[in-house]
């Protein structure tokens, strides 16, 4: 974001929310609900903090994330819960480099793999738009989805209303705070609905617990399959270009940026708990889950006839948030490559939601498209990890900062991973065009 947009925003979210009679009023009568919300949710930098957190967050729930995690469930019953611990800490790792390093470096992730490899960043940014582009097809499918279960709505036209609204968000004059504002309650939403589902279902944690620590089995596909779901493609960078446009550089914002870097992950993995408690209870206790929508069958088991319009809430929603995290983070990449775009970022956000949309109208193959581009996806972390941890011992990139050795290490096996997982899809693609 340019210095004029950093600065807008910036007094934009400092500014008092009231003067004059509503001051005397507020200090009268109490504070109104809004300012209560707004209090909650933090203003000024932890506002743009805790905004990042839950734009990772809910860009890693989306509707992909209820799929793997029931589905996994099923295939390997308490067994699972070791895969979400080595997950957790994988993802930590990555997370942290990367938010780390674009920190240090006050650069984006496609600048700081420019200064790596000239064109690097520039191949990344176009793997992040195009899988960015497809995704939001496909979350255009969730909602229109969701919308024809709660209304009954035509696709397409369920389509058209999570367009119109995604285009809403950023018509307003300070993005980041909008997005900031929007995540943040929304994800509070999706984070309470999942907790009362695990609470609610009543899940034998103490064997999920023993599982955990000495599994049955150990489903190493599960593990590379869900580090790529959390913080792979365009997921992991979200908040970090966040807290770039914001301001919350440097090395001084370093423990703050790693603190709220860990929080995303810690929330994700929560509501992750939650699901696999839900959908483990369901399966130890013989119900069949519906192979074509395993999540929404967990739903049902748990909550009742009334579970199916809370799932299909929780998909609008998430369908909705992760639309504007990709759309939000794909326009992040291009805008230092474009000068146009950069300039007219409000305006490239409501066209990439716009392109995506009517994109969902016509495309002929929207699961194959999906599939590749989810694909080119998994190269994003790979490349993008590795050259940031290139990055992090170079002085002409982070000046005098001091990367940690264990965070390197561990970085150099999240890039392991992923890159295995990636070479392993790649050939599996041109099965799909021969099927």
């Amino acid at each position: 974001m340019s210095k004029n947009l950093v600065g807008q925003e910036n007094n934009v979210v400092s500014q008092p929310a009231e003067s004059g009679q509503d001051a005397e009023s507020t200090q009268a009568g109490g504070k109104s609900l809004w300012e209560k919300v707004k209090s909650l949710l933090g203003t000024g930098q932890q506002s743009a903090l805790l905004g990042a957190a839950f734009l990772m967050f809910t860009s890693a729930i989306g509707p992909g994330f209820l799929m793997q995690t029931t589905t996994f469930t099923k295939q390997y019953r308490d067994s699972f819960g070791f895969v979400i611990l080595v997950v957790t800490f994988l993802s930590i790792f990555a997370q942290l480099n990367i938010w780390q390093i674009i920190a240090a470096s006050r650069l984006r992730a496609q600048d700081v793999a420019n200064k790596v490899l000239p064109g690097l960043g520039n191949v990344i940014a176009f793997f992040v738009s195009f899988g960015g582009l497809a995704f939001c097809l496909a979350h255009n499918a969730a909602s229109a989805l969701s919308m024809n279960i709660l209304f009954g709505l035509d696709y397409k036209i369920g389509s058209l209303v999570i367009g119109v609204i995604g285009i809403i968000v950023f018509l307003y004059k300070s993005i980041g705070v909008v997005v900031d504002k929007f995540c943040e309650v929304t994800g509070i939403f999706m984070l309470v609905t999942l907790l009362y589902l695990g609470l609610a279902s009543h899940a034998p944690v103490g064997l999920a617990l023993k599982s955990t620590f000495m599994p049955h089995e150990l489903p190493f596909i599960a593990v590379t399959t869900l580090v790529g779901g959390t913080v792979g493609g365009f997921i992991c960078f979200s908040g970090g270009h966040r807290l770039v446009d914001a301001g919350i550089v440097g090395q001084k914002n370093l423990r703050k940026v790693g603190g709220y870097a860990t929080l995303a992950i810690v929330l994700t993995t929560i509501v992750r708990i939650m699901l696999f408690l839900a959908a483990l209870s369901a399966v130890v206790a013989g119900y069949k889950l519906d192979p074509e929508n395993p999540a929404a069958s967990v739903f049902s088991y748990v909550i009742g006839p009334a579970g199916a319009t809370l799932f299909a809430v929780l998909i609008f929603s998430e369908a909705l948030n992760s639309l504007v995290g990709a759309a939000y983070t794909s326009v992040s990449f291009l805008k230092t490559l474009s000068k146009t775009i950069n300039s007219h970022e409000r305006g490239s956000i409501v066209a990439f939601i716009a392109l995506s949309t009517i994109l969902f109208e016509f495309i002929g193959q929207p699961v194959k498209v999906m599939i590749v581009s989810g694909t080119l996806n998994e190269l994003i972390l790979p490349l993008a990890l590795g050259a940031m941890l290139i990055a992090a011992h170079r002085k002409d990139i982070v000046g005098d900062y001091k990367h940690s050795r264990l965070m390197t290490v561990m970085g150099w096996v999240v890039v392991a991973i992923s890159g295995y997982m990636a070479i392993r899809s790649f050939g599996d693609i041109p099965k799909l065009w021969l099927e």
